[in-house]
């Protein structure tokens, strides 16, 4: 069992940098989460780790071996690709059993973990099965079943459930971490699927443009968002930011913006930050920390209209306008109100995050 660390990788394809120096470790027997929006380098992160993309600069180590110029079929990985790539023309057994034959395991071996795996995942009565005659589900159990069946040292699976509709998802998402606390071995996966990230990961990582922008775990990803970035791109809906200034009136720290004049809490030592340059900042906060109605609690935020109600059937979605600022309100389906009408949007001050809007970094 081995891990993956990446020491100030850089890939580029020309002159186009699409891997900003990388510093990141997979721990051994970690369930790593390579995370962000389309382009942002994370397929090509997890295809350096395969070697299948050479490394423009920095080392890449799985275990203590390095291993930039060491050939993909030499590494000890294996990959489960988004789209499976099963073998048409050979049935289940055979399209599990092809990478142990190259490698020349006995045949006893080789039956032995085929069907072991395929009783795990829950396949075992379609071995004799081509691809063609499986759902999607099946042919995404079979591309599983062929990667556990090598027992490498480390699995790289690169957007495995992206071709499945929503309720497969989510039940491949259960199985694929059940299957990683049996097997205990380091899985680095990429999507762009935040949802993904925060119900399977033991921490994510977060890549923009290339560079990574926060590690840490799920909870911390979301209560604890480094920068603009990863407040709006975690959480759905995302996290409610308004512009505004900060100022000082006899000790007490105050967040303005048309429509709104918010006292901070005095936890807020971050502002003092802002407070020394031009004073300018953004207030962030999730939808679930806004409550609607006068005896709602926590302090008052504005005045605001509702523009939009979306009942999704567990909760609903408010969508009320502050002056220029439109506002997410996630609250109970009881709650009702109607576009149109006006109501006081609360917020729990406790709740608040800061952020610098030339950098987009939090301030704590």
């Amino acid at each position: 069992m081995a891990g993956v660390t990446f020491k100030h990788v850089v890939k580029k394809f020309g002159r186009q940098t699409v891997v900003q120096d990388l510093n990141l470790e997979v721990r051994d027997g970690e369930f790593l989460v390579l995370v962000g929006p389309s382009g942002c380098g994370k397929s090509t992160t997890l295809r350096m780790v395969a070697g299948l993309e050479d490394i423009t600069a920095g080392e890449l180590y799985i275990g203590d071996r390095l291993v930039n110029d060491v050939p993909p079929k030499d590494r000890d990985i294996a990959m489960v690709f988004q789209n499976y790539a099963l073998y048409p023309h050979m049935n289940v057994y055979e399209n599990m059993a092809f990478g142990l034959k190259l490698r020349k395991v006995p045949k006893p071996e080789i039956d032995r973990r085929v069907r072991e795996t395929a009783k795990v995942l829950g396949i075992d009565h379609l071995l004799d099965r081509k691809p063609k005659a499986l759902s999607g589900g099946q042919r995404q159990r079979v591309a599983l079943g062929r990667a556990i069946v090598r027992n490498p040292l480390v699995f790289l699976m690169d957007e495995p459930l992206s071709n499945l509709d929503a309720q497969l998802r989510v039940q491949m998402r259960t199985e694929i971490a059940r299957l990683h606390r049996r097997l205990k071995t380091a899985v680095l996966y990429v999507t762009h699927d935040q949802t993904e990230a925060m119900t399977m990961g033991d921490r994510i990582a977060v890549m923009k443009d290339g560079a990574l922008q926060q590690v840490d775990t799920p909870e911390g990803i979301y209560r604890r968002p480094a920068n603009l970035f990863v407040a709006e791109f975690f959480g759905s809906p995302g996290m409610n930011l308004i512009p505004g200034e900060l100022s000082v009136e006899e000790g007490q720290t105050w967040f303005t913006a048309p429509g709104f004049r918010v006292p901070l809490p005095p936890s807020s030592t971050g502002a003092s930050q802002l407070l020394g340059g031009d004073k300018r900042a953004v207030l962030g906060v999730r939808p679930e920390h806004l409550k609607l109605g006068d005896g709602a609690g926590g302090s008052p935020l504005c005045r605001a209209v509702v523009e939009l109600v979306e009942p999704t059937g567990a909760e609903t979605y408010v969508y009320v306008r502050c002056e220029a600022v439109l506002l997410t309100v996630r609250t109970d389906p009881s709650f009702r109100v109607k576009p149109g009408d006006g109501v006081e949007v609360r917020a729990d001050a406790r709740e608040f995050h800061l952020f610098d809007p030339k950098t987009g970094a939090a301030v704590r």
